[in-house]
């Protein structure tokens, strides 16, 4: 499992979307550009001391990012998707993919991934903010595949 930002706008946003990964253990990557510069100074500052800035795997645009090999199925979560998060079945080897906070993702990503899911909210709500909705979405994935960690003893 995994998780990635596509051109992520707030850099707080991201900053706790890697607290998040660290916390669950997870591997996070971006796919640039960024709507703020992307420094080691500002991840360290985001991020406080969870998820060291050489943890984030950094991609330079969306086609780069879909060259790479990358094993099991790309899910989308969008304010479009197609299935509930509690209806939707994950595989323990997903890469949860999530857009801008300004803007989602464009219809070429739309169309290229393999799954999309939508977070249920109340009606006449546009959507969690995009950490929430990390957090959110990768402990249902965990907690789905049985790799939620283990709490202290």
């Amino acid at each position: 499992m995994q998780v990635v930002l596509f051109q992520p706008d707030i850099a707080g946003n991201l900053g706790a979307s890697l607290r998040s990964c660290a916390c669950f253990d997870v591997p996070l990557s971006v796919i640039e550009p960024c709507g703020f510069p992307l420094t080691a100074k500002a991840l360290r500052r985001t991020a406080m001391d969870y998820g060291a800035p050489e943890t984030l795997t950094r991609h330079t645009d969306w086609e780069t990012f879909q060259a790479k090999p990358r094993a099991g199925r790309l899910v989308l979560f969008t304010t479009k998707g197609a299935t509930a998060l509690p209806e939707f079945k994950f595989r323990s080897d997903d890469t949860l993919l999530f857009g801008r906070e300004s803007a989602g993702v464009p219809e070429d990503v739309h169309d290229s991934v393999d799954s999309r899911v939508i977070i249920p909210i109340a009606h006449g709500s546009r959507s969690f903010n995009l950490s929430v909705s990390v957090g959110i979405a990768l402990f249902e994935a965990l907690r789905q595949t049985g790799q939620l960690p283990k709490p202290p003893a």
